[in-house]
């Protein structure tokens, strides 16, 4: 290792280390106003119904929130929508990992990928997660990511630490949610469902920023 490569580690190192006492002395801050239960139940052309998992699965997430809806428009279609919040108190991200999660219920694995998505007016176009599964001869077509910061929109949760990280030293905050947009159609119908969830998918981007979580 040279002088000057061993120089920048120790200083990169150092600054880490300031970095985390000053952030144990400011304290955690703690979810005010969750927000995200007041989107709308009209997006896109699909109006939103509540559902509910089993209690079981509420508290294995344990997330600060949840938002669990059936979105349904006039031709029929609809779209499971899920998003778990979870406050800087509970370290900001959920430990639920589709790619796991999917195959230990009975769904099979048989596409991944990623597809870009347009968020508000002028904002820059976010890589999300796509999947395709299948179980017993239906298909199931996913959109995944994770957000931080209202508007910071993940599709690993390496970067969603990396920005957890960030926040966390200049913000005091590290909050961050798991969203999942998903649904069931037949083989036939594969590729239009993965057109129809993209859409859905922009829409949703867009509105996610004002109703995001308030922290203090």
């Amino acid at each position: 290792m040279s002088v000057k490569t061993f120089l920048i580690s120790a200083a990169l190192l150092l600054l880490a280390f300031a970095s985390v006492g000053a952030v144990s002395q400011r304290g955690v801050p703690r979810v005010i106003a969750t927000n995200l239960e007041n989107l709308p139940m009209a997006i896109g052309g699909y109006i939103g119904t509540e559902s509910r998992f089993p209690q079981s699965v509420y508290d294995a997430l344990n997330a600060d929130l949840h938002v669990y809806r059936v979105y349904r428009n006039d031709q029929g279609d609809w779209l499971d929508l899920y998003i778990g919040y979870y406050g800087t108190a509970k370290g900001g991200r959920t430990g639920h990992n589709p790619y796991a999660c999917f195959p230990s219920s009975g769904w099979g694995i048989i596409e991944t990928g990623t597809v870009q998505l347009s968020g508000s007016q002028g904002a820059e176009k976010a890589d999300v997660n796509y999947m395709l599964t299948k179980k017993d001869g239906v298909y199931l077509n996913v959109l995944h990511w994770y957000q931080s910061d209202a508007d910071k929109v993940l599709d690993t949760g390496f970067k969603q630490n990396l920005q957890r990280f960030v926040g966390r030293v200049f913000r005091n905050k590290n909050d961050g949610a798991f969203v999942r947009i998903s649904t069931e159609v037949k083989e036939s119908g594969v590729e239009a469902a993965k057109v129809k969830i993209t859409a859905f998918g922009e829409d949703l981007l867009a509105l996610l920023p004002q109703f995001w979580p308030e922290e203090k």
